[in-house]
Parts: C-alpha cells; structure tokens; sequence
C-alpha cells in the first residue's frame, strides 16, 4: 500500500481529480519485465477494461500504465527494476520497505 497525493494520481492516471468519477484510489499489479506490462493492459482492453494511460516509461525509473476496468475501477499496471520478483512472480520487497513498524511490548 502507498498513499500518494488525490491530485498527482489523478495526473499520473490521466484522469480528472474532479467529479465523481475519480475515486481517489487505484490498483495496482506489479509485473516481472517491461514488456509485460503491455501484455496485461492489452488482456485488460480484451476483458471489456479502458486503456486511461498506454505502457511509457515512468518519472521513477519504471514502466507502467493505466486501465479501468468495467467497474471504473482504475488499476496501474507496473514494471519497477528496483523491486525483485521471485520465481512464482511474487513482489519481495526489501525489508525496509515492507517491515511493519508498531509498537509492540519489549521483552
């Protein structure tokens, strides 16, 4: 999860942050290479979803792009190069990244 300011999302979506259309919060699938991330937004436009945002490389060093789905939903689909994937595709992210910081009793 990631917060990130309504009215940048809505720029990086493409989209207006004004109206009822924007829900103010997107989905996001991350992929292992920079090619697939064309190959789910075509599968997403095949699904009956939108293309908001065509695969281009990204401000951050990535690639992604953006799709609604028939819902409205609005999904990014991403590359990140400085995230690993394992074998079965999924997200490991380096401990500073995904530790949960809580407090918690000391023993």
């Amino acid at each position: 999860m990631a917060l990130y300011p309504r009215s940048l999302l809505a720029e990086d979506a493409m989209v207006s942050a004004k109206g009822s259309g924007f829900k103010g919060i997107t989905l996001a699938q991350n992929v292992c290479t920079k090619e697939e991330v064309s190959r789910a937004l075509n599968s997403a436009l095949e699904a009956g979803g939108k293309i908001l945002k065509p695969a281009q490389d990204a401000f951050w060093g990535g690639h992604s792009g953006y799709f609604s789905d028939p819902d409205g939903n609005i999904w990014e689909v991403a590359w990140n190069p400085y995230f690993k994937m394992n074998q079965d595709g999924i997200l490991e992210l380096p401990y500073s990244l995904s530790a949960v910081h809580c407090s918690q009793p000391k023993e």
